[in-house]
């Protein structure tokens, strides 16, 4: 910016904007950037869609909503007097936990008072002439700010079946996403879960246990594996809190932020017998060890991921008494962990109960919903209930729901229509003072782990630039070409790339979903923080600032 005229151009910026920042979604990531914002002196608000904080942990009230990341290993780090005052209940907290604790978070940080709840963007259009985001509400309002920043999260974007009749259901349906704030009652019911990704085998596998009768509609069979969850006692809560620092330091040093890395042997350098005898220690560990810490080659070799994929099978036909039910419940098109790997706490066993039937899509798919409940290609299915465990347009699906431009009115749903282009998963080029937390090509994984370090260099970048009276931070074209050059690459030879799933951006309820898109790098977190530290100790050069 010209010396001469960027006092009076500085000033009619700065009189233009009713916030420093605007953030869209008050989950994990949310919270935490309001946090970090208010730290350097921004004036902030926040925009949520629930009437609650939460973001995930507010919307998906399913029953059996927990995560799978140890929840010890999931809190924030950033506040000692946080990690010494919470107890956690339960080594993988429940929605409820979560809940609760996202809201104990929040009032102790006084978030609230920045954050307008019940509020939907519909719109960000990016100003040039005064370098800031015109954003629209859904009430028809709108605010402008100097930068606008996302956290919309990951699975944030529900999808229905693309199927006729859905509205003519005349009993109760919805989506897990959308699950009604009272209570539900399946007890004597007749009940559908349609879906058995990781949403659907949590929801089957409770509404099992008091439905009158529950058949599940199963399109693709999943490589799920036990939980293995359990109760945090005084003692073990104690422990884990005396050693934050060395869990969290172990998270940094892993690929996707967990407490699991891979083992460095191949699975051919040992002895079937002792390949056994750790995959059978894996799955009766907690958690993601059975994904994260598995052999290394386990997720890049076809014959590794075959030998690994076939000890699952037999621990399914083990768990599930009727051979034709467990070869339904098998996966046959992809092996284990090219897909996300869904873990369950006794999923299996369901299909041994008399009140739970499958039915496997492949053969006889649906037809259309009626008013009385599911019609496939053989049969009329009566319900009472239908519970949509369809999943979500993933990473990108929440952006693609609100319309945001930038220079020159362009498209972010259009630039991105055949594949994401970012710097860092962080920054788009050609939509400057816009920053993504947790969005397409970042490093994801435990999700506060990704989550802090992302917000922590957004905020690091904004003040670089406000500290030298900048009112404009854009990624060069070249940064962005480059970085997604690069995840691109690091993808080769990634098993999961030949798999469509939303890891790789497909969802067939989706229009225009149906081709495999890089949406998420694959990399590894420390690599991610390595490629970020280079861009702040080079002075941001790949970002261009007037």
């Amino acid at each position: 910016m010209n010396d001469a005229v960027a006092p009076a151009l500085r000033a009619r910026i700065e009189t233009a904007v009713d916030f420093d920042a605007i953030v869209i979604g008050a989950g994990v990531s949310g919270l935490y950037q309001l946090y970090r914002l208010r730290e350097i002196g921004m004036t902030t608000r926040v925009f949520e869609a629930g009437s609650g904080v939460g973001g995930t942990w507010y919307w998906n009230r399913y029953p059996g909503a927990r995560f799978d990341s140890e929840s010890w290993s999931y809190g924030f780090s950033f506040s000692q007097e946080l990690l010494d005052e919470w107890d956690w209940e339960e080594h993988f907290a429940g929605q409820p936990e979560t809940e609760r604790y996202l809201n104990h978070v929040a009032d102790k940080f006084d978030l609230r008072r920045d954050i307008q709840f019940d509020t939907r963007v519909v719109a960000a259009h990016y100003q040039e002439d005064s370098h800031s985001w015109n954003v629209t509400l859904d009430d028809g309002s709108h605010c402008v700010s100097r930068f606008l920043i996302t956290a919309v999260g990951v699975l944030s974007a529900p999808v229905m079946p693309r199927v006729p009749g859905i509205e003519s259901f005349k009993g109760q349906s919805c989506h897990t996403h959308d699950w009604p704030r009272e209570p539900v009652s399946f007890e004597g019911k007749r009940i559908a879960v349609i879906g058995t990704g990781a949403t659907g085998i949590q929801t089957i596998t409770e509404v099992a246990k008091t439905a009158g009768s529950l058949t599940v509609f199963q399109r693709t069979p999943q490589w799920s594996a036990p939980l293995h969850n359990s109760k945090v006692t005084a003692e073990e809560m104690s422990e884990i809190r005396k050693n934050y620092t060395e869990i969290f330091a172990r998270c940094q040093e892993t690929v996707g932020c967990f407490i699991h890395t891979p083992d460095p042997r191949s699975v051919f350098e040992v002895t079937e017998a002792e390949r056994e005898a750790f995959w059978d220690k894996l799955y009766g560990e907690p958690g993601f060890g059975i994904w994260m810490g598995n052999f290394r080659d386990v997720l890049t070799d076809l014959e590794a991921n075959r030998l690994m994929s076939e000890f699952l099978a037999r621990k399914i036909r083990e768990r599930v008494e009727d051979p034709v039910v467990a070869e339904k419940l098998i996966p046959v098109t992809y092996g284990f962990g090219t897909r996300r790997v869904p873990m369950e706490s006794g999923y299996f066993e369901v299909y041994n109960q008399p009140n739970v039937t499958l039915v496997d899509l492949n053969d006889t798919p649906i037809e259309c919903i009626t008013p009385d409940g599911i019609r496939t290609s053989d049969a009329e299915h009566d319900f009472d209930m239908i519970i949509y465990a369809t999943g979500f347009d993933a990473i990108t699906g929440a952006f693609d729901r609100i319309d945001i431009r930038g220079v020159g009115g362009v498209s972010l749903k259009d630039k991105w229509a055949e594949t994401p282009v970012t710097f860092l998963g962080i920054l788009v080029d050609g939509f400057p003072n816009f920053l993504m937390v947790m969005g397409p090509h970042a490093g994801l994984g435990n999700f506060p782990r990704a989550v802090e370090y992302t917000s922590d260099w957004v905020t690091d970048l904004i003040r670089h630039g406000r500290e030298r009276g900048m009112t404009r931070l854009d990624a060069t074209k070249a940064a962005a070409k480059a970085w997604t050059d690069h995840v691109i690459e690091v993808n080769d030879g990634l098993l999961f790339t030949e798999v469509d799933s939303w890891m790789t951006g497909v969802n067939h309820n989706v229009e225009g979903r149906h081709i495999r898109r890089v949406v998420r790098y694959s990399g590894g977190h420390p690599a991610f923080r390595r490629r970020c530290e280079e861009v702040t100790a080079g002075g941001y050069q790949e970002v261009s600032m007037d």
